[in-house]
């Protein structure tokens, strides 16, 4: 701030200006993008259609979303959803690999993505139950917000009851593949070795890590659907997300 009051008058006027006007374009580019979704024409478009439309556009995404993430490496490999620890396990792994138990380290990340792998597979039913309970009112408000609208709209209604659905699925998970195990021994040598008493809640870290990946992938399909016409893949979404475009 001592650097713009130092500055000449006019070079300060100059930066205000381009501020203000910054500020003025964006303004009119929101509201000329408002006025161009209130003058879309949807008179042939039912609100049927349009809960039917994104109901489509949500289940692709669950089933391929759970299809790609219930795969190995679906989670692991996969940039967009892989579970990194937890911050308060991130000291955790630095000291394991500080007296050289990286490998230990490793496979304690393993297998918490494994975990997610093997528990997001009975996700199905649960996320198909929630989409179903859309209802008509929101359709046309959904449909016109942004590219992930129904997604968020689908996380704010049913994000709560999915966790408590999933958690012993993946408390199962985590005992099915190991992970509680070698992190009971994870935690136990950095105790040891720390003279600490660190305890964690895997269990819900992975079940929120876990449907939040599910969501992320979601909303990738949801964005794909709207922005390119080759992802419609059935005449309703060509007809309801067509309308849009």
């Amino acid at each position: 701030m001592a650097g713009l009051f130092a500055m000449p008058a006019a070079q300060a006027q100059s930066i205000f200006d381009k501020v203000k006007k910054a500020v003025k374009d964006k303004q009119e580019g929101e509201a000329g993008e408002d006025k161009k979704k209130s003058n879309l024409d949807l008179t042939g478009i039912s609100t049927g259609e349009m809960s039917g439309a994104l109901k489509e556009a949500l289940n692709i995404g669950v089933k391929e979303g759970i299809q790609k993430l219930g795969a190995e490496d679906g989670f692991f490999k996969n940039e967009l959803v892989k579970i990194l620890l937890p911050e308060k396990l991130r000291k955790v792994d630095a000291t394991l690999r500080g007296i050289g138990l990286g490998s230990l380290a490793d496979q304690g990340l393993l297998l918490l993505n494994r975990a997610a792998e093997d528990a997001v597979q009975e996700g199905v039913p649960i996320f198909a139950n929630a989409i179903t309970s859309m209802s008509f009112d929101d359709a046309k408000n959904i449909l016109l917000g942004d590219s992930v609208a129904a997604t968020n709209y689908l996380k704010g209604k049913t994000s709560e009851q999915l966790f408590t659905a999933f958690k012993p699925k993946v408390e199962g998970s985590l005992g099915k593949v190991g992970a509680d195990k070698i992190w009971e021994q994870i935690i136990g040598k950095y105790n040891g070795i720390t003279n600490q008493s660190l305890e964690t809640d895997l269990n819900s870290y992975v079940t929120q890590e876990t449907v939040s990946g599910v969501f992320k992938m979601v909303a990738e399909k949801e964005s794909a659907i709207r922005d390119n016409p080759v992802f419609r893949t059935t005449s309703l979404l060509k007809k309801v997300f067509g309308a849009v475009d």
